[in-house]
């Protein structure tokens, strides 16, 4: 479709931490240090693994808990060094079908939930079956990237 595809992704590993109580932007913010302290060498093996795209963010209706999470590069997918942060861990998502919408420029919390909005709204009117009470941020680019940037939000398929 033109205002939005549909993605399988295969299974993989990801870093994740769990933010409680925070607003999605500081989440954001604390989630992605903890994760950038693990990349830079805060895990057991005392590694530097490279940054890699998307960052994502677990988003729940009325919850304040957010998952944050790095994709772990395909060279350490096998056996990813374990984090020494207990707050920080090493997750097996499954392999999944994702409606995906994406969009440009500098997303805020306000608006990948209006994308998540518009892309629900046109799964709807579609009759496409998709789990509504979850989705996930994705972001592509450093903070220092100005122009061309992309975003995207996803919704798991039923």
């Amino acid at each position: 479709a033109k205002d939005y595809e549909l993605r399988q992704y295969e299974p993989a590993k990801w870093v994740s931490t769990v933010i409680r109580g925070e607003t999605q932007k500081e989440a954001m913010r604390q989630g992605f240090w903890k994760l950038f302290h693990y990349i830079q060498g805060k895990n057991e093996k005392e590694m530097k693994i490279d940054m890699t795209v998307p960052v994502t963010c677990l988003v729940k209706s009325g919850c304040t808990d957010f998952k944050i999470s790095f994709f772990v590069p395909f060279e350490h997918q096998d056996c990813p060094p374990q984090p020494t942060d207990s707050d920080v861990f090493i997750e097996e998502r499954k392999a999944a079908a994702l409606f995906v919408r994406s969009f440009g420029g500098f997303a805020s919390p306000e608006k990948y939930a209006e994308e998540a909005d518009a892309l629900a709204r046109t799964l709807r009117n579609r009759g496409q079956p998709f789990h509504e009470d979850f989705f996930y941020t994705a972001g592509y680019d450093s903070p220092f990237k100005l122009f061309n940037r992309h975003n995207e939000v996803w919704y798991f398929r039923k």
